[in-house]
């Protein structure tokens, strides 16, 4: 039995009207007579509050939310009791839920998918900070509101990391469409596990349904548990690279391969919004406005045209001068098979995927010189914009000065069992090796560490270099010969591909 209409809880509270009903509780818009305020009230169903399980999760919501202060979580006003009636008072938030976003319009923007989550992360962030799981992220629980941001609710099953679990007789508390493998089954749940749950929502905010789908709850709950995440890139094409393999390394079902935290998180999708900006030339709406929340060094990709659009006029007529250079250079390159950030990424065959890089994982290597190779641009091999590159240093002469070779290689932490390895190069005609390590990565190219697994006879403007499937965490692209005629080498993006491994439910602990 749920509270009447009109009720005025503790002589303060007045419920105007339902907006949403649950298992456990039903939620009102209602009216703060002290404060003359509208406000949001959750009422615990009045059957279910002798249940002490189930009324110290209620009040523990309450507790959980109110360490909270973050424009993207919906804040605890007030709670308390009336006449056995429990409740809790949020402030009310004007607009739809995400799901009703995404059945209203089906696949997002993809700069507005990544704004909010990037939204998301942040709000999570701030719970998993104070020792908060939610334990319960999707799109229902994810409030957009009037000026278009995003609030994340509904904590009514989070614990902090010291609290006993809640659930009884093997109940898997979550949303069986959004939930984590190890939270499926019945394993320790963290804030990785909230993570995997936003990485399904943004599956969904870009594709416009749920990855998996079944009979029943359980159906889908193993499937999250034994089956590959669809290719977001095959249900919507226009997905980057680079965004694709945000998804991918959310929704990794082994942990040590999922983002650890949300930082990390945040900060890729913060990356791929400044290529989206970049790619585009536009953002609208709340990408707009979480782009102007970026760090300074995440917005450099964006257009001068584009972030300073007073500029515009200023280069209209340098613009026309060149325009017919222009034309002829996209001609030239286009007949030598040039990829554009337009064309579509390089896909991957049946059993194989792609290995889901940090902006971090690229690293310049030369041994046998300063030691330096470039440093600060080696995360544009793996920043999914075949815009940007890496290059070497420039040596006269078209040698290497006497050196066995330079090169850049890629961290797979904790590693990969690569069988594919993909380079991108707009200076082709270069030679080298591909060599893998276990550990290290070693000094010296000579060190036992290093393992050759591939040759590069002469690189196109894109090589693919089949490998063993042996499993290394480092893989160096080691060039060791310049294009004729040039004295460095650049490369724009390194893919690596491994075989698809099944993953090898853990048995559960006691207790």
């Amino acid at each position: 039995m749920t509270a009447a209409v009109g009720t005025l809880l503790s002589g303060r509270y007045r419920l105007d009207a339902k907006i949403g009903t649950g298992g456990m509780s039903t939620v009102y818009r209602a009216f703060d007579t002290t404060l003359e305020r509208q406000v949001a009230i959750k009422v615990m169903h009045n059957h279910i509050a002798g249940d002490a399980d189930q009324l110290e999760r209620f009040r523990r919501e309450a507790r959980a939310v109110a360490q909270l202060s973050h424009p993207h979580v919906v804040g605890v006003i007030d709670a308390g009791e009336d006449g056995g009636t429990q409740y809790i008072v949020f402030e009310y938030v004007e607009g739809e839920t995400l799901k009703d976003r995404i059945r209203r319009l089906g696949k997002l923007p993809v700069s507005e998918a990544v704004a909010y989550a990037i939204e998301i992360a942040r709000a999570l962030g701030a719970a998993h900070e104070q020792g908060i799981v939610h334990r319960d992220v999707k799109p229902q629980n994810v409030l957009i509101d009037g000026e278009g941001s995003a609030k994340v609710t509904d904590f009514g099953i989070a614990r902090t990391r010291d609290q006993a679990g809640l659930t009884m007789d093997g109940r898997v508390l979550g949303t069986t469409d959004y939930v984590s493998p190890e939270q499926a089954l019945g394993h320790a749940v963290t804030g990785q596990s909230d993570l995997y749950s936003l990485g399904i929502v943004l599956f969904e905010m870009l594709t416009g349904d749920v990855p998996f789908k079944g009979e029943g709850q359980v159906a889908v709950a193993m499937k999250h548990v034994r089956e590959d995440l669809p290719d977001v890139q095959i249900r919507r094409p226009e997905v980057s690279s680079a965004l694709a393999a945000v998804v991918d390394k959310a929704t990794e079902k082994d942990l040590d391969r999922r983002y650890a935290d949300d930082r990390e998180l945040a900060a890729d999708l913060e990356e791929v919004l400044s290529i989206e900006f970049a790619r585009s030339g536009q953002i609208t709406g709340e990408a707009t406005v979480v782009f102007k929340s970026l760090p300074a060094k995440t917005r450099r990709r964006v257009p001068a045209s584009v972030a300073h659009p007073t500029r515009i006029f200023a280069v209209l007529a340098l613009a026309a001068a060149v325009a017919v250079v222009l034309v002829l250079a996209l001609k030239d390159n286009t007949s030598r098979g040039t990829r554009n950030a337009a064309d579509p990424p390089a896909r991957s065959e049946p059993g194989i995927k792609g290995v889901s890089f940090s902006q971090d994982a690229a690293h310049d290597y030369d041994p046998s010189g300063d030691q330096q190779e470039h440093p600060a641009d080696v995360r544009n091999v793996v920043d999914g914009d075949p815009n940007t590159a890496w290059t070497t240093e420039s040596y006269r002469g078209g040698t290497l000065s006497g050196k066995p070779g330079v090169g850049i290689y890629v961290d797979a932490h904790p590693s990969a069992n690569g069988v594919k390895l993909q380079i991108d190069s707009p200076t082709p005609g270069w030679r080298g090796t591909i060599y893998g390590a276990t550990k290290g990565p070693p000094k010296a190219i000579t060190d036992p560490g290093w393992k050759a697994i591939g040759d590069i006879g002469r690189a196109d403007r894109k090589t693919t270099v089949d490998l063993d499937g042996t499993p290394f965490r480092y893989y160096l692209i080691w060039i060791q010969s310049l294009p004729p005629g040039k004295e460095s080498v650049a490369i724009s993006e390194v893919r690596l591909y491994q075989r698809v491994m099944r993953p090898v439910a853990r048995p559960s602990s006691a207790g």
